[in-house]
């Protein structure tokens, strides 16, 4: 193992090996490839290809908001109790995805029929039941690296493999829609069968990657805590309430900005077929460059800092977007700068949500990563529910009107002042919450040194119970 100087103390550079680090990033992307795809394109495809209407899409995804919040502690807790020979958490990546798989193929059939109150009705059994299989997966997905690796370093390391590999994923889940959905207003011969062969391949490399994946053993030994218990901890936690605070807010742009993106290449830059993924590429590469670029500034710049400037970049560039956007060259260009600052952020998202879990160990004694995970949902899932409704909402009042392939002068402002200017003024709210975010400076790695020294000391007693067994 190697060490890293801190504050004249050693704090244990927890390495992760590469074959780790690829599965659990191919693992994330097959999960982003599937959830982007739902949640990302799926109030696009029963607006304008199913013709649902708008305003109950939005009521729909108000409705769903509820439940979205409120499984997610339920599910994360429950992880937490989980006992297996696999672990904690591995058996709902490796079986979850069998589901997950299913499920996602059924999100695109409406079972019930065409008429609206059929559609209405498909629309929220798709969130519902499509969302509850994503939470037991997704769950272990955001919460592994915790388990994985304690120093900013090792898990900013396997933060960049996930970004990236994750980023792909979502790329794939934006570009094979805009490639679909834009060749005319009915859906082409291919559809079915491409959603068919995603939802197929996806899950098998989920199950396979399962395999290559670790947990904290030990962890699993402990007593947990009660349900109430558990959530009064997580809203006593100072440093994970701010942290939220800029979750809720980051969440709604970023809704905003893989979701209504359909709308901006649609009907503002009129692009179709292969065209019409050019501002999607040009979002992922900067993802991918800054996602490379920024995990290897942590330790230079400082998990904050880089944070809150990702957050300010992405925020301004969205504001210049909005006037520029209307134009191919240019809003490709701030497309791409609006990626970068995202990738940065997504970067460091998961470590810093890492850092809240420990300070929580410090509080508890115990490990609680699908419990913070689940928590974190009663704030970003209705995020994600405020965000669909509100582009739907202000791209209604200006005139949009999903049967008509060419939108007027009206319409296209009101689509570049939902899909830029809002999200820009949201994303400066967010950055202006981490600023009072307490977990940073030499006092919080000398705590975390400390608990290194009490991990340690656990999976050595774990071990000899083993052995005693």
């Amino acid at each position: 193992m190697g060490v890293q100087e801190t504050s004249n103390l050693l704090l244990i550079d927890d390495k992760v090996s590469i074959k780790t680090k690829i599965a659990f990033g191919l693992s994330g992307a097959s999960s982003s490839v599937m959830e982007g795809m739902v949640f990302g394109s799926i109030t696009y495809f029963y607006n304008v290809k199913l013709l649902l209407d708008g305003g109950l899409i939005g009521i729909a995804w108000i409705i769903f908001g509820f439940w979205n919040a409120l499984n997610d502690p339920i599910l994360g807790i429950m992880q937490e109790k989980t006992q297996s020979k696999l672990g904690r958490r591995i058996p709902y990546i490796r079986y979850g995805s069998l589901f997950f798989g299913a499920l996602f193929i059924l999100s695109w059939i409406p079972l019930f029929g065409r008429s609206e109150t059929a559609l209405f009705i498909n629309f929220i059994l798709v969130l519902f039941l499509f969302d509850t299989i994503f939470t037991l997966v997704g769950l272990v997905n955001y919460s592994l690296p915790a388990e994985m690796a304690m120093t900013a370093k090792s898990r900013a390391s396997i933060s960049a493999y996930t970004t990236i590999l994750g980023a792909i994923g979502v790329l794939i889940s934006m570009v094979v829609p805009m490639i679909l959905f834009t060749e005319g207003r009915d859906l082409p011969p291919s559809f079915y069968p491409t959603i068919i062969i995603i939802g197929l391949a996806s899950t098998l490399i989920m199950f396979v990657s399962s395999f290559f994946l670790k947990e904290n053993q030990y962890a699993q030994q402990e007593e947990t805590l009660g349900f109430f218990e558990s959530i009064k901890w997580c809203l006593k936690n100072k440093p994970f309430l701010i942290n939220e605070v800029n979750f809720f807010f980051f969440q709604i742009a970023y809704t905003i900005l893989t979701s209504a993106i359909f709308y901006y290449v649609d009907f503002v830059l009129e692009l179709g077929g292969d065209q019409s993924f050019y501002p999607v590429i040009a979002v992922f590469i900067t993802i991918f460059i800054a996602a490379g670029f920024i995990s290897t500034k942590v330790e230079k710049w400082g998990l904050k800092k880089i944070y809150i400037g990702c957050l300010l970049f992405s925020g301004v560039m969205f504001f210049i977007a909005y006037f520029v956007g209307s134009y191919f060259i240019p809003g490709v260009i701030m497309m791409a700068l609006i990626g970068f600052g995202i990738g940065g952020r997504m970067v460091t998202e998961g470590v810093i949500m890492a850092d809240i879990i420990d300070f929580d160990e410090t509080q508890t004694g115990k490990r609680r990563e699908t419990t913070y995970a689940g928590v974190n949902a009663l704030f970003i899932k209705p995020a994600i529910s405020i965000g669909n409704w509100l582009y739907l909402k202000i791209f209604g009042i200006y005139g949009f009107n999903p049967e008509s392939a060419v939108q007027g002068p009206d319409v296209k402002d009101g689509i570049l002042l939902g899909f830029f200017l809002i999200p820009g003024i949201i994303m400066l709210i967010s950055a202006l919450a981490m600023k009072f975010y307490p977990l940073d400076g030499p006092e919080w790695k000398k705590k975390k040194i400390e608990m290194q020294l009490i991990h340690q000391q656990k999976e050595k007693d774990f071990l000899s119970i083993l052995k005693k067994k």
